[in-house]
């Protein structure tokens, strides 16, 4: 799915709240030539039998990205809480009653030529309606791509440096001309890295696997949360390991995870079936645990969410507190 861009949306940006249409930078801009600008992905979901739109992690989201930031010397001003009740406010105002994509983006803002960079830095915080990004209700097809994944003392592919995604948009752009949903990559090394703009799980004689951060993959927060469900709720072994291309095809079950695809299973890889070719049970039952999770349904994850419309009651803070953790 592409999110369309209405003119008419309230953005941040500047310091204050605006119509997107009136949120402008100059054709110079440092970031815009040099790609020098880091970005964050956070979701929210709404829950229509409780009317409440809830955001998934924001504060973990947004300490991400102030650590990312400092990759590049970029300078976020304001605390991941502040940050937080910002992106709180945003989508009050455009009273938003459907899952949406929050995409905060700091960059370098001096208009000027030359690629050194200097300390003008801004940020904007821009939420738009936003849906499904992979049709994968059957089960996407993926590719492997013929592009590898950037090196960590190349660009570091943990940290979302807006100009490193020219190597997703080359391998995403290569997939779907040779008639794939999304690419998978491998590293230099030949090792399954990830998706173009998602982590991959792989189900292989019982376990969940997934290659570890050093294998030059985002840090990915869906990541994490995939690994503590399955732990946790399914009781199912999570292993941090390099993965082998051939793996690809002999594993039990494929899925990427990101916060913008949420969970995508795999069930062709390379015009190969993955298994008997349609969505295996540790893939489903995870896909409904996201769900649930990330919709206000399970107790004990309450912690990783932030209602937007309603203030949590003292009762509710109180039963949060009792499974362990607090409310974002």
């Amino acid at each position: 799915m592409q999110a369309e861009a209405d003119p008419k949306l309230i953005v941040y940006f500047g310091g204050q709240y605006m119509p997107l249409g009136e949120a402008k930078v100059g054709i110079l801009t440092h970031a815009l030539h040099y790609g020098t600008g880091v970005f964050e992905g956070i979701r929210a979901h709404w829950d229509a039998a409780a009317q409440e739109l809830y955001l998934m992690r924001p504060v973990e989201h947004f300490e991400r990205w102030k650590q990312n930031c400092g990759i590049l010397r970029i300078d976020v001003p304001l605390g991941a809480e502040e940050l937080t009740e910002i992106t709180v406010e945003l989508l009050r105002r455009n009273q938003f009653e459907t899952n949406v994509y929050i995409r905060p983006l700091a960059y370098k803002s001096a208009e000027r030529v030359g690629v050194s960079p200097d300390g003008q830095d801004a940020f904007a915080i821009v939420a738009l309606p936003f849906g499904e990004y992979l049709h994968a209700e059957k089960g996407i097809h993926a590719g492997v791509s013929s592009w590898r994944r950037l090196e960590d003392n190349a660009i570091p592919a943990r940290a979302k440096i807006c100009g490193a995604y020219v190597n997703s948009a080359l391998a995403s752009d290569e997939a779907r001309q040779r008639g794939f949903d999304e690419a998978i990559l491998l590293n230099e090394s030949g090792h399954v890295a990830e998706g173009s703009t998602c982590n991959l799980f792989m189900v292989r004689h019982g376990k969940l696997i997934t290659p570890p951060v050093t294998e030059n993959v985002l840090e990915g927060i869906t990541r994490d949360t995939v690994m503590q469900l399955a732990h946790q709720e399914m009781g199912v072994e999570v292993v941090e390991r390099p993965i082998d291309r051939s793996e690809l095809y002999v594993c039990d079950e494929l899925f990427f995870t990101g916060t913008a695809v949420g969970i995508a299973p795999i069930v062709r890889v390379d015009h190969r079936v993955v298994k008997e070719g349609k969505i295996g049970p540790v893939t489903h039952a995870m896909e409904q645990l996201y769900f649930d999770a990330t919709r206000g349904h399970m107790l004990a994850y309450w912690k990783w969410l932030k209602p937007v419309y309603q203030t949590m009651t003292e009762h509710e803070q109180e039963l949060i507190s009792l499974v362990g953790g607090s409310a974002s």
